[in-house]
């Protein structure tokens, strides 16, 4: 065995902790710093319960252009279950993890603001 196979690496709780939440706060569309984490084993598998807002459009945009719901990932339930399937796969991609499930539990809205209308 050469030299460079060696060893080990080792993902401390806290690093896979942040690591997941910066994964399901993209998925999200929110900020890291408003997800929260929770994980555990399941019988030798990872299992990430997400807390988090889901960033969403204003209600005026919605109104005003109703094909903007289909645009920005579809309903609310939808979302979140486009949201579940990005963390497990790509919390598995980064962090090697084998990750059973995740539970998303939504707590609120955020709201996107809107640009500036040029």
């Amino acid at each position: 065995m050469s030299p460079a196979t060696l060893g080990h690496t080792r993902v401390t709780a806290r690093a896979l902790d942040r690591l997941i939440a910066a994964v399901a706060a993209d998925a999200l569309g929110v900020d890291a710093r408003t997800v929260s984490i929770d994980l555990a084993d399941s019988s030798g598998r990872l299992a990430v319960t997400v807390r988090s807002p889901l960033g969403v459009v204003p209600l005026t945009r919605v109104t005003a252009e109703p094909g903007i719901v289909a645009r920005t990932g579809g309903s609310l339930l939808e979302r979140a279950a486009s949201a579940q399937k990005q963390i497990r796969i790509r919390g598995t991609e980064l962090s090697g993890s084998d990750i059973s499930t995740v539970t998303v539990r939504l707590t609120g809205i955020d709201l996107q603001r809107e640009g500036r209308v040029s």
